[in-house]
């Protein structure tokens, strides 16, 4: 009997990645333009951010269904195995509810973990599963552990504008127009499960300082567990000016940082441009 490690793609764990951790990714769904796109499956970050800033129209995003789950867990269930599924925010997602249905539904127990986050917070939730997993934890030992230690996930990010929080009627047109003329870079986390503004920097240079600043508070960054940068966009110029900024958080910590490219579920409100890093509070 083995452990598998089931997550959504609210995590921005990808197919191919998801292939070498042997985990199962499943895609939430984007709608565009009356048309049903698979998270990362028929829709791969390229494609949208392409569409993204070539459109008016934002997507919109919905939960992974309750058959989907039922699918994945009857599938652990038949070949005798055991599974941990661990889920984006239910304060921000169904998705969550949705694994809760499932797990009704089949007759072996799956251990079901509501993250309280989403994006790379996530990510690095399932990658400390996944290290778990390897060192031979149970799926009750795994959930367990988990449910402990998420509430040592800090997720801070910096947005590079404020449009596209606009569009999707988050903040006002004004405040989006003075934000553009001020150059107003906001930088968000999550906390208790929802996104909120943690404060508001003037120029990327402040903004990066910013996202110090918050590493700082939390006591910094653990490293003997999973952390991760991620940006937005088709382009990581401005997570590597930030990278460069930071050295001293980083420098003889590690050998290589870990980056990925943030996904459908926060860049169509986040927008191009966006950076950010997950990691577990020292």
């Amino acid at each position: 009997m083995s452990v598998k490690i089931i997550c959504d793609s609210a995590s921005d764990i990808t197919q191919e990645e998801a292939k070498e951790l042997g985990i199962t990714v499943l895609p939430l769904k984007i709608m565009w333009s009356g048309q049903e796109y698979q998270d990362g499956i028929t829709m791969k970050p390229q494609e949208f951010y392409e569409r993204l800033v070539e459109t008016d129209e934002l997507p919109t995003t919905s939960q992974v269904s309750p058959y989907d789950f039922e699918e994945a867990f009857r599938q652990v269930v038949d070949q005798g195995d055991t599974a941990v599924c661990l889920t984006v925010s239910s304060k921000l997602s169904g998705t969550y509810q949705s694994a809760l249905i499932a797990n009704e539904e089949v007759d072996f127990k799956i251990e079901l973990v509501d993250t309280l986050n989403v994006a790379l917070g996530e990510n690095i939730l399932v990658k400390r599963a996944v290290q778990l997993r390897d060192e031979g934890k149970s799926a009750e030992e795994i959930a367990k552990i988990i449910q402990e230690e998420k509430g040592k996930v800090k997720l801070v990010a910096l947005l590079d504008t404020l449009e596209y929080l606009k569009k999707g009627g988050r903040v006002s047109q004004t405040a989006a127009f003075a934000g553009t003329v001020l150059n107003i870079k906001p930088v968000v986390g999550i906390v208790d499960g929802l996104v909120e503004v943690l404060g508001k920097a003037r120029g990327s240079k402040n903004g990066n300082n910013k996202l110090m600043e918050q590493i700082q508070a939390a006591g910094g960054v653990d490293f003997s567990r999973p952390f991760v940068l991620g940006y937005s966009g088709l382009s990581d110029e401005i997570l590597q000016k930030y990278i460069k900024d930071s050295t001293p958080l980083y420098e003889g910590k590690v050998d290589k940082l870990p980056v990925i490219t943030i996904g459908s579920t926060i860049g169509t409100h986040a927008g191009p441009g966006a950076i950010g890093v997950a990691f577990f509070s020292a």
